[in-house]
């Protein structure tokens, strides 16, 4: 049986076809894929990042907690996922005070141009980052993870205030699981007035600071705290530091001179240096 032979005008428009087909599959392959909750083509689903809502179920009740998303640009491939934990004023149900203050703030200044996916659990009423909420915290970490496929090697942790002593909780619960932590205005034991909040592992040692060191020296932390701090004082952060020093960490410390309670604004918006020192970081 010979060749089907085509006309050759129609040769051409059959091969270009084909290329074109070809070119759209291609195409298909590599376009992000659309995310529940950002709407195809908005500009916050391309170009700029947006908040979305979920929940987890945890103890019998859904937990909401919110989602920062990335622009577009950023969703190829595997995306670094940095979880941030609040301060006792953000806790609750709602799933949406844990945006309003420290990390929530500065990325929606910079919702086009921030290149990873952020992770907001919420405490519940009457608790900090033990029990239950670290459990919440750890389930919408892992059901980010999966959704939105974030990279294992570049997983991050920070929080402040009562989220800085969480910083340290959840590193050390999990201590191979982030690639860097960046507790801002924490602590280790109970400041005053605050006989609960506390690090749990670290209880009973007689040296917390050498303790933690010890622990997640192979971690890099870049820790930050006001000078003026009359609700958590700098103390602690000042040891741990140097205790993370003696044994060879990779540690930075900064310390804000004229900062009380809030050096959470000087250290996400005001330290430039900050983010790409964190996405240079990759478990060890």
């Amino acid at each position: 049986m010979g060749l089907l032979r085509l006309p050759a005008a129609q040769g051409v428009r059959r091969g270009g076809l084909a290329l074109i087909a070809a070119a759209l599959t291609l195409l298909a392959g590599c376009a992000t894929a659309p995310v529940p909750g950002l709407a195809p083509g908005s500009a916050a689903g391309d170009a700029g990042g947006a908040f979305v809502e979920r929940s987890v179920r945890i103890g019998g009740a859904d937990r909401r907690y919110q989602v920062f998303v990335p622009a577009a640009r950023f969703r190829h491939g595997r995306v670094p996922v940095v979880m941030f934990l609040h301060g006792t004023g953000e806790r609750g149900s709602d799933g949406d005070k844990p945006t309003r203050v420290g990390l929530g703030p500065y990325l929606r200044a910079h919702a086009d141009d921030f290149p990873a996916v952020v992770v907001f659990p919420q405490a519940p009423d009457d608790s900090d980052w033990k029990d239950t909420a670290a459990d919440i915290a750890f389930a919408a970490l892992d059901a980010t993870m999966r959704e939105f496929h974030g990279d294992p090697d570049r997983t991050y942790l920070t929080g402040l205030s009562m989220g800085g002593y969480g910083t340290w909780e959840l590193a050390l619960m999990q201590p191979h699981r982030f690639a860097a932590l960046v507790p801002v205005c924490g602590a280790l034991t109970a400041p005053r007035d605050e006989r609960d909040l506390y690090v749990t592992p670290l209880r009973g040692e007689s040296d917390p600071a050498a303790a933690l060191a010890r622990r997640l020296k192979h971690v890099p932390v870049w820790i930050f705290h006001g000078a003026k701090d009359d609700l958590v004082p700098p103390r602690e952060d000042r040891l741990t530091h140097a205790a993370f020093q003696t044994v060879g960490g990779d540690v930075r410390y900064t310390e804000f001179p004229d900062a009380n309670h809030n050096s959470w604004d000087p250290a996400y918006s005001g330290t430039p240096d900050l983010w790409p020192w964190l996405f240079a970081q990759k478990r060890r």
